[in-house]
C-alpha cells in the first residue's frame, strides 16, 4: 500500500510539476513578485496532493501568528524536499539557495530559474560562499525573504548538523533579522527515499531574532538551540504501525 501510495503522489506531482515549469517559461514577462503569485500555486498543490495521496499532514505552529513582511532571512532545519515545497510558498516571495545543476533538470530547473534563486556550484565552496553572500544581499534589498539551510545538506530525523555562519552574516550585513524553522519532514518523507510514510509533519516557526550588533557564532548557536530545541519536543511525525 505504501508502495502504491508513494507512485500516485509521484505521477501527480511529475505531471503537474511539467505542466508548471513549462508555464512558467510564460512568467519571465511578469514581475517577480507575481511570477512568485503564480508559480508556487504548485507548491500549494503539491502539499495538498501529498496529504489526499499519502496521508500526510501539516500542524504548523507560527509565533508570528502568519508570515512577516520581508525581507528575512528564514534559517531552517533541511531533512527533505518538502521543507523547501513549504516554505517557498510560505514566505514568498523568497529566494532559494540551491545547486546550479538543477536548472538544467527540464521543466522543473526551468520552474525554479523564474524565482530568482541562487544558483551555487558546490565544488567550490568559498567561490559559492562569497557568491551566497554577495547575491544574497542583492535577494534582500529587492524585498524578498532568502531561504538558507544551516546544515548546508539533508540530515536524516534524530542527527544534527555543522550549523554554518554564512546565513546570520548576509543577515547582519543587510541590517535584516533572522527567522528560525524547526520541523520534522524528515520522519514521513525520509530524504533520498522513494517511500512516504502516513503521518504528521509539526512545522514551527520562531520569532525573529535581530543580528544588529550582535557576534554571528553567538547568533547562529541561538538559532542552532532554538531549533533542535523545538524538535526534541515534537511529537513523532510517522504514524505508528
Amino acid at each position: 500500500m505504501l508502495l502504491l501510495r508513494s507512485l500516485l503522489f509521484y505521477l501527480g506531482y511529475g505531471a503537474t510539476g511539467i505542466v508548471a515549469g513549462t508555464l512558467s517559461l510564460a512568467l519571465w514577462l511578469l514581475p517577480l513578485k507575481s511570477r512568485f503569485h503564480l508559480l508556487l500555486l504548485w507548491n500549494r498543490f503539491a502539499i495538498w496532493w501529498l496529504r489526499i495521496t499519502c496521508g500526510i499532514r501539516l500542524n504548523l505552529v507560527d509565533h508570528n501568528d502568519g508570515p512577516l513582511p520581508p525581507p528575512h532571512v528564514i534559517l531552517a532545519k533541511h531533512q527533505t524536499i518538502w521543507e523547501t515545497v513549504f516554505l517557498q510558498y510560505y514566505f514568498q516571495p523568497m529566494s532559494t539557495i540551491l545547486k546550479k545543476s538543477l536548472l538544467r533538470v527540464p521543466f522543473f530547473g526551468w520552474g525554479m530559474a523564474v524565482l530568482r534563486p541562487i544558483a551555487i556550484d558546490r565544488s567550490s565552496p568559498m567561490k559559492a560562499l562569497r557568491q551566497v553572500k554577495k547575491e544574497g544581499a542583492e535577494r534582500l534589498k529587492l524585498g524578498l525573504n532568502l531561504l538558507v539551510f544551516p546544515e548546508g545538506t539533508r540530515t536524516p530525523p534524530g542527527q544534527v548538523g555543522q550549523y554554518a555562519r554564512s546565513g546570520v552574516e548576509v543577515a547582519t550585513a543587510a541590517g535584516v533579522s533572522v527567522i528560525p524553522v524547526a520541523h520534522n519532514a524528515g520522519e514521513c518523507w525520509p530524504g533520498k527515499t522513494f517511500l512516504k510514510y502516513p503521518g504528521t509533519i509539526s512545522v514551527v516557526i520562531g520569532k525573529p531574532i535581530p543580528t544588529a550588533n550582535r557576534n554571528s557564532r553567538e547568533v547562529t548557536e541561538e538559532v542552532k538551540q532554538w531549533i533542535e530545541g523545538q524538535i526534541a519536543q515534537m511529537p513523532p511525525g510517522r504514524r505508528a504501525g
